[in-house]
């Protein structure tokens, strides 16, 4: 099983109505949701560490995860509201404004950790669950107990509005970083951190820090995997984009799922990869990432699609 570890809310994302009236409507979303969905769509066993709202958004959420088989055993229920991210557009690229107090997601404490069972193989991290707090703290201290022994992923996912205090950020993505196997960021993201030299360069100084695997995206271009001693580019799939929401998600979820279908959850493994091993799961990620951008909302593929294209 693959854990996912974080938020779940729901986007609204920017409608017309019947009557040409600009509208928003709710879609079930968050970052790790998004991958938690498509983890369990793509065939491999997942599950998903959250807290979640009985309220009418929180019944969207957990119907979603149920109806594409993510499993539920460790969610944390309460009757908080749920998140809410209200996302606009800009020539199909998405930017977010998150209404989080005090939410069922965000007031997941240390003291809710779960036992986690043999069965898990590997864990993912990201999104605004590591920004708000007491939430931030309580996913960074499940990363660190489990580090060593299962293989965990961490993607900042940066939302800067979202961030009141950068540096304080900056330095949590850095001890998460130490602790990861495998780390994936886009290029906007990487910006973010403000760090000098080029991609290689940066790539070189994060894979020094602990990770065996640092994957960097960028958009239609394709995405680079370094690893020490190698590195790997596989070009983006070609395909009409709709929106760009969830594409990094489904993107991490799929790179996990196909490494787990293909048997290579373990940290040793991960850090033992092979060049066309590694080129595989790169361009499976990035196929399942553009049938959800050449789709409405965050709406990862199913199995039998990627089958089947």
């Amino acid at each position: 099983m693959i854990l996912c570890c974080g938020e779940a809310l729901i986007d609204m994302l920017p409608r017309r109505s019947a009557e040409g009236e600009a509208v928003f409507a709710p879609y079930a979303g968050g970052a790790v949701f998004n991958s938690a969905i498509a983890v369990a769509r793509l065939g491999f066993s997942c599950g998903f560490f959250t807290g979640l709202s009985d309220d009418l958004f929180g019944t969207m959420l957990r119907d979603k995860l149920i109806e594409s088989r993510v499993d539920l055993g460790l969610v944390q229920v309460s009757s908080r509201p749920t998140t809410l991210a209200f996302v606009t557009l800009t020539d199909g690229q998405a930017e977010y404004r998150f209404y989080d107090e005090n939410t069922a997601g965000r007031m997941i404490e240390p003291a809710h950790l779960p036992a986690l069972g043999a069965d898990v193989k590997a864990l993912l991290f990201g999104g605004i669950s590591l920004v708000s707090e007491p939430c931030g703290s309580a996913y960074e201290a499940l990363m660190a107990r489990e580090a060593a022994t299962r293989v965990t992923m961490l993607d900042p996912n940066i939302r800067p509005a979202f961030i009141a205090d950068p540096a304080g950020h900056r330095a949590r993505i850095g001890r998460m970083v130490a602790m990861a196997d495998i780390v994936k960021i886009s290029a906007d993201d990487l910006d973010w951190f403000g760090e000098p030299g080029d991609a290689d360069a940066i790539a070189a100084r994060w894979l020094d820090r602990g990770p065996s695997l640092v994957v960097l995206t960028d958009g239609g271009k394709g995405a680079t995997a370094y690893m020490k001693g190698q590195k790997v580019f596989v070009p983006a799939s070609p395909v009409e984009v709709v929106d760009t929401v969830g594409a990094g998600d489904t993107f991490n979820g799929a790179l996990l799922a196909a490494f787990g279908n293909a048997g290579l959850l373990t940290k040793e493994s991960i850090a033992a990869l092979g060049r066309d091993a590694l080129a595989e799961a790169i361009a499976f990620a990035s196929r399942a990432a553009a049938v959800t951008v050449s789709r409405a909302g965050a709406n990862p593929p199913w199995k039998e699609e990627l089958s089947a294209a």
